[in-house]
């Protein structure tokens, strides 16, 4: 026969401390919890009264025996221990009987209310995400029956959750609501599915994903199901294609544009080396970039590219200075660039000059042939590049200057610079952004275009109809041109003015036969005639020019010509020559 429980095993078991006295304020029952918590000696307090063994809790209790109210969620805390003490009246018909106090540790009780106030926010969060999220979800328990959808799957699937919540998915496929199931599926398979599913009520395509949940057993408990509506995906595929191919529709334009442009200043570039080029001038550009160092054989369109770097900068608008430090004395030169104070020399205006610097201010000064540049010149140089002032001959107060410095040489810089003719410290400063034009012969490509476009050219500016054949097109491209650009340039116009015949043919390449005695290295001799050590030095020059097309290293070169390493390397210093 089973035990009866008792009220006094109901009190013992309670997880809170219990003490309840008489209407005098007596001890009349106590629990063990109560005992704990208090180290109390269960026995020996009954009977006594309760202020006298809990000061402090028993004013609360008297307090309610005289009023006749509960005190309860009161905070007491002594000097041992801290309690949540709730304190309610025991009465019967007759009236006050007495009262009972329940209590328990602050900590606990706090602990508890953490718990329930972290579960409270967990839920909130929860119950947001699923409301708020923009793909639709179900809730399915582990035997298919809906215990919840969102508001996104409401609109997915033209439904409301009242109407389908509490159903099993088996009679939603049945209604024919849905073509096939993710949870069923899941239930079936135990593991994720993702499948592709077809509303007939809304024509739509859903990619769904069933995702288990497992109790503690190991059984599936709930299936998380995710949908996406593909059919606004596939829009969204489509709109972007379409703005792809505007995209690439508004590059082409101004691809277009930009070869229009070029041509208008003599830039062909057709090969791919000049296309990266001046894609790098157009980047350059772009960033407002200075200390720019084009680097390239004479005739290769150093001075063009430099055009076309502040054509296509934001400076386009300001000056675009221009000077050949090859051109000009030492003395003429510092002044021409920095200008002079009034009586600073003698034969000084007496205004004195404002230098290309200051003309150039907020535009862009081109220094050509800058490895010719005097040793007291390139010193003043390398200070605007530091510090961007300038001084005028016999001035004593410098001058703020703000521009693009873009220099250019056909010579070797940094062989000048350890042989001490060109200072080092500048050229590491100009060495910052560097570009190499390639020669000619080296973008065979280009050779066409140009060709074509100097026809065009000299054909509508003299009102002629000059032509050649594609044969002769053939030993154009398989000249070395040792001008370059120039050189070709210089043929065509020279072929489209003095031929007596339209076709241009005989008259090209009776010309390229010759030697073009009027290029060689950086000019023309002053007789038109050059003598055999000229002419062999010119010679050799381009033999070693071709060669270098075709080979990367010093190494290579010696083996193809059949002479050492070392005599390659002279020769090449002695015709400042480098890739």
């Amino acid at each position: 026969m089973a035990k009866k429980i008792t009220y006094e095993h109901i009190v013992n078991s309670t997880s809170n401390g219990v003490i309840a006295v008489d209407a005098n304020g007596d001890i009349v029952l106590i629990n063990k919890q109560a005992t704990t918590i208090l180290q109390l000696d269960q026995k020996g307090v009954i009977g006594s009264h309760i202020k006298a063994v809990l000061p402090m809790t028993g004013r609360l209790i008297i307090k309610c025996l005289e009023s006749g109210k509960p005190q309860l969620g009161r905070h007491i805390v002594g000097k041992k221990i801290s309690l949540v003490v709730s304190v309610t009246p025991v009465t019967d018909e007759q009236g006050m009987l007495g009262a009972m106090g329940h209590f328990q540790k602050l900590q606990d009780f706090e602990d508890s209310a953490q718990q329930l106030e972290s579960y409270r926010r967990l839920n909130v969060q929860l119950e947001a995400i699923f409301k708020s999220s923009s793909d639709g979800i179900w809730l399915c328990d582990g035997n298919g029956k809906i215990i919840n959808i969102n508001g996104a799957s409401e609109k997915i699937n033209a439904i409301r959750a009242k109407d389908v919540v509490g159903k099993n998915v088996r009679e939603i496929v049945a209604e024919g609501l849905i073509d096939r199931s993710a949870t069923l599926e899941v239930l079936e398979t135990g593991r994720q599915v993702s499948l592709l599913q077809y509303l007939k009520k809304t024509n739509k395509y859903l990619l769904v994903t069933g995702t288990p949940v497992f109790d503690e057993q190991g059984r599936i408990s709930l299936v998380v199901v995710n949908e996406r509506d593909m059919t606004q995906l596939n829009t969204m595929k489509e709109q972007l294609a379409q703005t792809r191919m505007e995209t690439q529709r508004f590059k082409d334009e101004l691809v277009e544009l930009s070869l229009r442009e070029l041509k208008e200043q003599e830039i062909i570039a057709e090969s791919e080396e000049m296309n990266q080029i001046l894609r790098i001038a157009v980047k350059l550009a772009k960033m407002e970039a200075s200390n720019i160092l084009i680097l390239g054989e004479t005739g290769t369109g150093k001075g063009l590219l430099a055009k076309f770097i502040h054509q296509t900068s934001d400076r386009k608008k300001k000056p675009f200075i221009q000077i050949n430090c090859a051109a000009l004395p030492e003395s003429l030169l510092e002044a021409e660039l920095f200008g002079y104070e009034k009586g600073a020399f003698t034969g000084a205006r007496e205004s004195g000059k404002i230098g290309l610097f200051e003309l150039a201010h907020e535009g862009t000064l081109f220094l050509d042939e800058i490895g010719d540049l005097p040793h007291s010149v390139q010193a003043k140089l390398l200070k605007y590049l530091d510090d961007h002032e300038i001084m005028r001959l016999g001035g004593i107060q410098p001058k703020q200057v703000d521009c693009t410095i873009i220099a250019a040489t056909n010579r070797n810089l940094e062989a000048r610079s350890r042989q001490r003719k060109f200072r080092q410290d500048l050229f590491f400063r100009l060495n910052t952004f560097v570009m190499k034009i390639p020669p000619l012969r080296a973008r065979p490509d280009d050779i066409f275009e140009l060709v074509n476009h100097f026809m065009d050219k000299y054909n509508q500016q003299y009102g002629l109809k000059r032509r050649i054949s594609s044969e002769a097109m053939d030993h154009i491209k398989a000249y070395s041109f040792a001008g370059n650009v120039r050189e070709l340039k210089n043929v065509i116009k020279m072929a489209v003015m003095m031929s007596e015949t339209d076709l241009l043919d005989e008259y090209i390449l009776r010309n390229l036969k010759m030697p073009l005695r009027e290029h060689i290295q950086n000019g023309q001799t002053p007789s038109g005639q050059m003598s055999l050590i000229e002419e062999t030095r010119a010679y050799e020059k381009r033999i070693l020019q071709n060669a270098m097309t075709s080979y990367k290293t010093t190494r290579e070169l010696a083996r193809f010509l059949g002479i050492n390493q070392s005599t390659v390397v002279r020769k090449m210093k002695k015709h400042d020559l480098v890739w």
